[in-house]
């Protein structure tokens, strides 16, 4: 999804360039070059994938726009990014295009990343005007770029030489998921059972601090090490192999959420390029939601409410959300999500905004409830849902459904409203959205019910 939202917002970025010619890659790089340089010694439109080699380094610039002046040509790299903001990781890629186009006698006046602006509001059907800004970025890339000539040449010792030895680490997953990770990991001897970095928030920090001590494992720290409630609890759970769980205490937190308690979920979809006038970039737009309807004399009735018909969703689900009942809790998984969802439909459809603000108004949350209150160790650290319910109730985990998570929803959403979409893989594909977001708020409830009754699966 990501790849392609990449394309649409650098195919965005191109049209808003007016004459510009693109570089096309075929039949090879060699050819992308040349016509490179015949456009450059022209310089008189924009460039797009404009095409540049020096020492063994190619890029391809998303955007190279000339600036004729009465003293001089220079030239402006664009580089097009589909983040709401510039990154630090982007600086790096960017003084290396610098680099190479430089040593290649261009006179660059400017380097910038030019992203989405999360803050656009689409007014008119296929109007972007103003969705992108522009960082300029040369005087930080600069002084990196005088480097780069060091960093190429130590580039090549390590390639001639044999396979480095590399120790896994947080690294691995900065700025983005390394892919060589677990090839890595495979020259390393076993880690902790149980480690320290497991813990919440602070675990990585905890985990250098102590593996300095000679402790790796949770069980292992000593009782003077200063943990927090939260992380008491969890080696408590890990040393004893049992589950934490204090019933009387959920009970108390939860004694005033009033019948029929609503269980809530959503699932969204957030475009880069908005798709429907009055969404912004990534603005998560609610095409689904699944509420199980718990009544004070145990009957439980289920509502959803589902649009695969590829127009904008929101009024439909505004309207069938206003149909839940007018008093009783909402009960959602972190649930500023949902009041968000239900607050931003509220604000865009007047006629539901009595009910929806109701909604978001008794919205409540189990996610601190079950994280003040319960730990298994095979939760790892972690409380989402999907890593709560298989140790309270594993008959519900999600590994029987086509759906199985948010990112699954987001794709079969794409795949179903797709005019390419056959009659019977749209029902498919429904019955799939509708299954995953169903087991959602069912095991929302079924974890409460356990967690009052005491019960856990040690």
């Amino acid at each position: 999804m990501s790849f392609a939202a990449g394309h649409e917002v650098g195919d965005l970025a191109c049209l808003q360039v007016p004459s510009g010619i693109m570089v096309d890659a075929e039949p090879d790089l060699k050819a992308a070059l040349e016509r490179t340089r015949a456009l450059v010694d022209k310089a008189d439109k924009p460039i797009f994938e404009a095409t540049f080699e020096h020492d063994g380094v190619l890029v391809r610039v998303d955007i190279l726009v000339p600036r004729q002046t009465k003293k001089q040509m220079s030239w402006h790299i664009f580089e097009v990014k589909s983040s709401g903001s510039a990154k630090s990781y982007h600086v790096g890629d960017l003084a290396t295009q610098f680099w190479v186009i430089a040593r290649c006698g261009l006179n660059l006046a400017n380097a910038s990343i030019r992203h989405i602006d999360t803050s656009f509001v689409l007014e008119k059907h296929g109007h972007y005007e103003g969705i992108f800004r522009d960082t300029p970025l040369l005087e930080e890339i600069s002084e990196i770029a005088e480097n780069r000539s060091r960093l190429v040449d130590e580039i090549r010792q390590v390639l001639a030489g044999d396979e480095p030895v590399c120790a896994t680490g947080s690294h691995c997953n900065s700025p983005f998921a390394c892919e060589f990770t677990e090839h890595c990991a495979s020259f390393e001897p076993d880690g902790p059972e149980w480690p320290v970095s497991e813990l919440p928030n602070t675990g990585s920090r905890l985990a250098e601090k102590w593996a300095a001590e000679g402790i790796f494992e949770i069980a292992d720290l000593p009782q003077n090490a200063g943990l927090n409630a939260l992380h008491s609890r969890i080696q408590q759970a890990v040393h004893s192999g049992k589950a934490f769980i204090d019933s009387a205490g959920v009970k108390k937190a939860t004694a005033d959420w009033a019948y029929p308690r609503i269980w809530l979920d959503f699932e969204t979809i957030g475009f880069a390029i908005p798709r429907w006038v009055g969404t912004s970039p990534y603005g998560q737009v609610p095409f689904q939601f699944s509420a199980h309807v718990e009544h004070q004399n145990g009957v439980l009735e289920h509502i959803e409410a589902l649009d695969l018909a590829g127009d904008d969703p929101r009024e439909y689900i505004a309207r069938r959300l206003a149909q839940l009942p007018a008093t009783g809790a909402v009960i959602a998984w972190n649930a500023s999500f949902e009041r968000r969802c239900l607050r931003t439909l509220a604000d865009s459809f007047p006629q539901f905004h009595a009910a929806l603000s109701s909604l978001a108004e008794r919205t409540v949350d189990l996610l601190p409830v079950t994280k003040a209150h319960y730990y298994h160790r095979d939760q790892r650290g972690s409380f989402s849902i999907k890593a709560v319910l298989p140790t309270l109730c594993p008959e519900l985990a999600y590994d029987d459904l086509d759906v199985a998570d948010g990112g699954d929803a987001q794709l079969a959403y794409l795949e179903a409203t797709s005019p390419d979409c056959t009659p019977d893989r749209k029902i498919e594909l429904e019955k799939g959205l509708k299954e995953y977001c169903a087991r959602d708020t069912f095991a929302m409830l079924e974890i409460y019910r356990k967690l009052v009754s005491g019960a856990s699966d040690d």
